[in-house]
């Protein structure tokens, strides 16, 4: 009798400060297996929901790709970084003191629907078949066009001081930190993303994902000939 082809997805909630492809590879290593992937980027800082597909799920990358995500995460606002996260130097840009909650609310939802965004520089976008985040660590500037996406909800859920927590869900291809860069021009303040959480992907949930070094050992505990 001929074997069915393994196929497995994993959902995993990524480490700060590891790449999506750390991750991968983690998993790679422990399945002694090449085919795995990874359905949908998380920079390095956040943290949260990941799927990871191996063997013939990897064909299924694509579908879980295009679902829709939610975050949730802290904006800072009254200055702003080159990659509109803490990858750069905060660099002072206004005094937010006098911006109300009202405020934050009216420039939330003037991002809320369907919007033309501009990716940061800092993305694994390619342009002209290289990475801009590989251009942009070499002081190159590339021209970025703005690109249609949809945030189905921008939630304020709380707002204290410089600090705006924030819970969005939004289509394939939304940068959370052009969000928090679009926020800071709306109020006149500059914003920059201080965390982020990946907590949805359609139906997949952070509450449902594995902690990266229980599943690790646990599948290297497991019997590796049938993979």
């Amino acid at each position: 009798m001929q074997q069915e082809a393994y196929g497995e997805v994993f959902l995993i909630d990524k480490p700060r400060e590891w790449t999506s492809f750390d991750v991968v590879k983690k998993v790679r290593n422990a399945l002694r297996i090449k085919k795995v992937g990874h359905a949908g980027t998380l920079d390095p800082l956040a943290t949260g929901l990941l799927i990871v597909c191996a063997g013939k799920q990897t064909k299924q990358i694509e579908t879980y790709m295009g679902q829709e995500k939610e975050y949730t995460g802290t904006f800072v606002i009254g200055a702003t970084t080159e990659s509109f996260d803490l990858e750069k130097p905060v660099i002072p840009v206004a005094d937010p003191s006098h911006i109300q909650l009202d405020d934050v609310l009216k420039a939330a939802a003037q991002l809320t629907g369907d919007i033309l965004q501009v990716p940061p520089m800092h993305s694994a976008i390619k342009v002209d078949g290289k990475r801009v985040y590989e251009s942009a660590r070499k002081g190159i500037e590339v021209q970025m066009e703005a690109r249609p996406t949809q945030v189905r909800e921008f939630e304020i859920t709380r707002f204290q001081g410089d600090e705006i927590d924030f819970r969005i869900s939004c289509s394939k291809g939304t940068y959370i930190r052009s969000l928090a860069r679009d926020l800071g021009e709306l109020l006149g303040t500059g914003a920059y993303m201080k965390s982020l959480c990946r907590t949805r992907i359609g139906n997949f949930l952070l509450s449902d994902a594995h902690e990266l070094t229980s599943l690790i050992e646990e599948i290297k505990a497991r019997p590796h000939e049938n993979l």
